[in-house]
């Protein structure tokens, strides 16, 4: 974490300075001028910040990071909310499968950090974290959960007015297909190597303007970027993964992490991390996002 930052400020967003483009004109910015964004697994979770909360979002936030990956799943009595696992036992002072309680009773409890230490920090809805990111300009990537469905997804992000704030994740084409017939304005990653799978996506109804490509996160595919590249499509690729086995550690390792921009230098435009504020100090397309993009 950088040493020397400034402190969060509690409670209060903090507001953009200017209009902020809308997000397919941001994304075409970011892949003309090989900019990047960082987005920030589970939030960004750092010791006393849990994640998928939204006091974690602010502290990246405040240290320059903009795009935030949450998981969405619905209470019994039907609130969305930001959870990852099907059960509390992990994240909160709760326990339990997350779809047997209702909303005024989540309320009741705190979220944990990954160390396991119980913070001061509620769950939050879905719309307290939409109305977050359209008040300080933030992009949110959406993780639909089991418990609840893209078609309550949407309707919370329409209602928020939220559609320029917002990327849904799919994880397979019919899942892209879903969300097209939706919304086919709102921005979504989807599996995409080449033109190929991006023809196939289109022709499934999917916006290609809206589309960012998925290229996964075993190891980096600098051919498939190359081409989604040349079809007018912005790659992302995530190193996050499980503890000692994703590439955030192993680029991490030496200290200086280079390898992150050798992804830059590839072309990648969106780069989903578990450590946003390290690979913010290992790269330099962030501050080609922020100077020439707006983000």
């Amino acid at each position: 974490i950088y040493e020397g930052a400034p402190s969060p400020v509690a409670g209060k967003p903090t507001p953009v300075s200017a209009e902020r483009a809308s997000l397919p004109e941001i994304f075409d910015c970011l892949r003309e001028n090989k900019g990047t964004a960082i987005a920030a697994h589970r939030g960004g979770p750092y010791p006393g910040y849990p994640e998928n909360a939204i006091e974690t979002m602010q502290y990246n936030f405040d240290r320059g990071v903009r795009v935030f990956e949450i998981d969405i799943a619905e209470s019994q009595d039907g609130v969305l909310f930001l959870m990852h696992d099907r059960s509390l036992t992990r994240t909160t002072t709760g326990e339990g499968f997350v779809a047997e309680w209702d909303w005024t009773d989540l309320q009741t409890l705190r979220l944990r950090d990954n160390n396991g230490e119980v913070t001061g920090f509620d769950i939050p809805s879905l719309s307290d974290a939409l109305e977050w990111a359209v008040e300080t300009g933030a992009i949110v990537e959406l993780d639909k959960k089991p418990t609840t469905s893209f078609a309550n997804i949407v309707s919370a992000v329409e209602a928020a007015g939220a559609e320029d704030n917002v990327i849904m994740i799919s994880y397979n084409d019919d899942q892209a297909f879903e969300i097209a017939r939706i919304n086919p304005d709102l921005m979504m990653t989807a599996s995409a190597f080449g033109g190929r799978d991006i023809r196939k996506l289109v022709d499934g109804g999917v916006n290609q303007d809206s589309l960012i490509a998925w290229t996964g996160t075993n190891e980096p595919d600098f051919a498939a970027w190359d081409r989604v590249l040349d079809e007018g499509v912005e790659a992302a690729f995530g190193t996050l993964g499980r503890p000692g086995e994703r590439l955030d550690d192993t680029y991490l390792a030496d200290g200086n992490g280079s390898e992150f921009q050798a992804l830059v230098d590839a072309g990648l435009t969106l780069i989903a991390t578990d450590a946003p504020l390290e690979v913010a100090e290992a790269i330099n397309g962030d501050d080609i996002a922020a100077e020439v993009c707006g983000l």
